[in-house]
């Protein structure tokens, strides 16, 4: 009988340092012959929706429209402006491995920030739902961040960024909080076991992309930021999955604004220190 690793296959022949022989240069180099896409970049900020609700209401009120220059095979672009900015945000990327997939093609077409704003489940109770969470840290139980980088618990954000980020939300409506949050692939197996250890942890929600997207951001040198929307206590409570005001669109453009805000800000100082 053939003896078993004891090491699962996600864990086994990964060489971290060794470049991608697919890159995501070459499919959108595809896309764009196939579909007649023009050359042109994506605006240098680009935003996540994996929920699609800030997209949905932009296109209600008629405040987007299609980037004509993206050239990714599964997801549509829009432009829009967000006080003052122009801002490109892509929807319903759920999950790890669809958020870095689209993560990795952005960054090839010419995004210099990325936004990851996810709905999620409360775990240690700050107070009743709905609020945000910068994602300060992730716990790594999904898959895509260990293509990324070696074996640990955490994805982290990048320090500067975070220290970019010190006061930028004060004035907004509704709390925002920093802390670490658990990824996972499965979302219907939260068992209670699981949960009693995210607690013990000290986790404030849960989500589907924020670990693999640091991972990404950590091995490829590419600035992302990643907010939990938490929106809900998974379920277990009657009127659940309640977002605020406009699905919660309102609130999260706030949130995008003073973070892009603080970012160009940072950018500016560095190059006058330059």
């Amino acid at each position: 009988m053939r003896k078993i690793d004891k090491v699962p296959p996600i864990l086994r022949q990964k060489a971290y340092e060794q470049s991608s022989v697919f890159i995501p240069d070459n499919l959108l180099r595809e896309s764009r012959r196939q579909n007649a896409i023009p050359p042109g970049k994506v605006p240098a900020i680009c935003v996540l929706d994996p929920d699609g609700d800030i997209v949905e209401n932009l296109l209600v009120r008629s405040q987007a429209q299609t980037n004509e220059y993206w050239a990714c095979y599964h997801t549509r672009m829009y432009d829009f402006e967000c006080e003052g900015m122009a801002l490109g945000i892509v929807g319903y990327a759920v999950g790890a491995p669809f958020a870095v997939l689209v993560a990795e093609e952005l960054f090839a077409s010419g995004c210099q920030l990325l936004i990851n704003i996810t709905s999620s489940g409360q775990i240690v109770s700050k107070e009743e739902p709905p609020f945000f969470v910068l994602v300060e840290k992730a716990l790594r139980d999904e898959g895509t961040s260990y293509h990324y980088v070696a074996p640990s618990d955490f994805s982290e954000i990048d320090d500067e960024l975070l220290s970019l980020l010190e006061g930028a939300f004060s004035e907004l409506p509704e709390p925002v909080y920093r802390g670490a949050t658990w990824t996972t692939d499965a979302p219907f197996r939260e068992t209670e076991q699981a949960i009693e250890q995210a607690k013990h942890l000290d986790i404030l929600a849960v989500e589907m992309e924020a670990a693999a997207l640091y991972a990404f951001s950590r091995a490829r040198s590419k600035p992302v930021i990643c907010f939990a929307h938490v929106t809900n206590q998974m379920g277990n409570v009657e009127g659940d999955f309640e977002k605020g005001e406009e699905d919660g669109s309102r609130t999260a453009l706030q949130l995008i604004a003073a973070t892009a805000k603080a970012w160009q800000s940072g950018n500016a100082r560095h190059n006058r220190r330059r």
